[in-house]
């Protein structure tokens, strides 16, 4: 998923506890469910910046080129835009988009 383009919320929302249990019949399960979803959102964005930064990472680093790197500064800026890996779980929550399944 291209968490880019989600239109999740950028600043926390105040929600009714009662719509976020509709799908569960159970507010910890729904708690349960988004906070997974919030880490792996979490765990993929990482991966991906810290590819992106291993671009720029040399042995050799001196007191100039650490300063003067603005792609670097840019691509950090861009990711700390995004919304929070919690509140795009919450979105797709709301949406449906979240698989779960509750063994029995």
């Amino acid at each position: 998923m291209d968490y880019k383009k989600t239109n999740a919320a950028t600043n926390t929302v105040t929600r009714d506890v009662m719509d976020l249990c509709n799908d569960t019949n159970n507010i910890y399960e729904s708690v349960a469910i988004m906070g997974k979803r919030s880490n792996q959102i979490a765990s993929d964005i990482k991966t991906e910046l810290s590819n992106k930064l291993k671009e720029f990472a040399s042995m050799n680093d001196n007191l100039e080129e650490i300063f003067e790197n603005r792609e670097q500064i840019e691509i950090s800026k861009h990711y700390e835009k995004l919304p929070k890996p919690a509140l795009t779980a919450i979105k797709e929550f709301e949406d449906g988009k979240i698989f779960y399944r509750i063994a029995e």
